[in-house]
């Protein structure tokens, strides 16, 4: 059954005393003041709940409407309309309705897409948390939860660690293992195990996302799709099995959907992730290895690259164990790539101003002063 397709009341009875139809979505004040100048023109506030094929439904005290998107699919895929953003619809009576703008982002989780101009992609909009489902049917990926994470907290949201499937797990002392292996590489991060077969944990992450909006991540197969219904008490989104010989799935989900929850919150289901790609994550790499930024800080040199400088303590803690090795071939890994691809969007950019100089002349050369804000 697709979120479409769900009764609007229904939507809104867990919170039939909010001030605000739209308060359960994450609707406040904030935004309201935000909104003004649109309700000025008779526009209708409203959040997107899925995109697809040029035109998006979106929630709104009327009920949920279809609107067409030509007028918020810029050329630059950072600023497409996405699920989570809060959107202006035209009002009642028009034929097609029209997003005619969409509110600024707080927040927004944003990976490199696969193409060579190494562009970025919007998967959320306005999130507070990123639900990692990680899949305990097969081995762990440390490094790829690790990259997972440096996204989340460069979203500007809470990252948390998912690890699905539990019951699958022979005994606890195996699962407290795993679960502290993933914190080890998670600081600062809640990792919770979880299994939407028995109900395990889904009580405790369902308290943690009720204060917001959420976006589940993953790869197919992580179980994202059976813990969506876990947390909406419905089986709201298809479940397909994974293959036996590798745990891997199908993509289940196909569009970014966002759900209502029962017990407070929204959440967004993504389609499963092949590719997670480092964008401008500078500051969420540094956060996801916290430990040695903070060791970095006692290196001789501040310029320290950590690889065979004299007096370098990130060296000196592998030495004597107290900083795994893995963690720091990790680091570096995610360093070099997130360094990769801002030198290719700064170059991309300074590309697209040299040929707008170029045919506009002398007019060029306001443009390029206009825009100068978008280089570092």
């Amino acid at each position: 059954m697709s979120f479409s397709a769900l009764p609007f009341s229904s939507l809104l009875s867990s919170s039939s005393s909010a001030a605000h139809p739209l308060a359960p979505y994450g609707w406040d004040a904030r935004w309201e003041a935000e909104f003004a100048p649109y309700a000025a023109q008779g526009l209708l506030p409203g959040r997107v709940v899925r995109v697809d094929r040029g035109q998006c439904d979106i929630v709104t005290a009327e009920g949920t409407v279809r609107a067409d998107t030509e007028f918020v699919t810029p050329r630059d895929p950072l600023k497409v309309v996405c699920t989570g953003d809060w959107a202006a619809v035209d009002p009642a009576g028009g034929d097609p309705r029209y997003v005619r703008a969409y509110l600024p982002r707080r927040t927004s989780f944003v990976r490199s897409t696969s193409s060579k101009r190494s562009e970025g992609q919007v998967l959320a909009a306005n999130v507070d948390h990123s639900i990692i489902a990680v899949s305990l049917a097969a081995e762990l990926d440390l490094g790829r939860i690790e990259r997972f994470l440096a996204l989340g907290w460069e979203s500007g949201g809470q990252p948390v660690v998912v690890l699905t499937k539990a019951d699958l797990v022979p005994d606890d002392a195996t699962l407290a293992h795993l679960v502290e292996d993933v914190e080890t590489s998670a600081p600062g991060v809640q990792v919770l195990p979880v299994s939407a077969t028995n109900g395990h944990g889904v009580d405790i992450l369902a308290a943690v996302v009720s204060g917001g909006t959420s976006v589940l991540l993953g790869q197919s197969g992580a179980g994202k799709s059976t813990l969506a219904n876990a947390l909406a008490g419905a089986d709201i989104m298809e479940v397909q099995a994974i293959r036996d010989v590798d745990g891997k799935g199908r993509h289940t989900t196909t569009t970014r959907n966002l759900l209502l929850l029962p017990a407070g919150g929204v959440l967004i289901d993504t389609p499963g992730l092949r590719g997670v790609g480092l964008w401008d994550a500078g500051t969420g790499v540094g956060q996801v290895f916290s430990e040695i930024e903070e060791l970095a800080g006692d290196c001789r040199f501040h310029d320290c690259a950590h690889t065979a400088e004299p007096g370098c303590a990130v060296l000196a803690a592998v030495e004597d164990g107290t900083l795994p090795e893995r963690r720091l071939d990790s680091y570096r890994k995610l360093i070099r790539e997130n360094q990769r691809i801002v030198a290719k969007t700064d170059a991309r950019v300074r590309a697209e101003l040299r040929r707008e100089w170029r045919l506009r002349g002398a007019e060029g050369r306001a443009a390029l002063e206009i825009k100068r804000g978008r280089l570092r």
